[in-house]
């Protein structure tokens, strides 16, 4: 276990190519790196604040992201992100990096006001953070997901499930 060493810190540009690296050897694909890239051009949906980075011995070994989400619902105002993509180096991997970056960053995240976080994954996984499936809050996925799978954490009692709905991604997720 070497999380004593792990720093998590908000990405620079100078991390860009680390943050590429790392997410291509974590996924084995040039899709996720490129959806980093993508996110990060996307205004509207970037929050440079929320692309946060492990290091270890000054090498990054973990990233993740979180970024604005909309909802297709007349009174909606705002507050929703979703996390993804997480990302560790393989030889990181099973000692507690990628649970230090979401609780990270979900704090970060909480402390910015953001009202609620959505995640598709594995339902075995993102429930010790706190996240349950999204259909209990009235937030549905814009695709055909298994239920257990498509999840939401409530970061503030400002949430409001009656103004909740079908979210709407960036539209930098088209490439994954």
């Amino acid at each position: 276990m070497i999380l004593d060493g792990v720093l998590i810190r908000p990405e620079t540009a100078e991390d860009f190519e680390g943050v590429y690296e790392v997410n291509k050897s974590a996924f084995d694909s040039e899709a996720e790196p490129q959806l980093v890239n993508e996110l990060r051009a996307e205004k509207t949906a970037f929050i440079p604040e929320l692309s946060l980075v492990a290091t270890f011995k000054g090498k990054i070994v973990g990233h993740i992201m979180f970024t604005h989400l909309g909802v297709k619902h007349p009174e909606y105002k705002g507050g929703m992100i979703t996390l993804a993509p997480m990302a560790v180096q393989p030889e990181f991997q099973t000692q507690g990096i990628g649970s230090v970056l979401i609780r990270e960053g979900l704090t970060q995240a909480q402390k910015m006001g953001f009202e609620t976080v959505v995640v598709l994954g594995h339902e075995k996984y993102y429930p010790k953070f706190g996240f349950q499936e999204a259909a209990l809050f009235g937030v549905k996925a814009p695709f055909t997901v298994p239920s257990s799978a498509f999840m939401v954490k409530i970061l503030s009692e400002e949430f409001n499930p009656a103004h909740a709905g079908e979210v709407i991604y960036p539209q930098a997720f088209e490439l994954v």
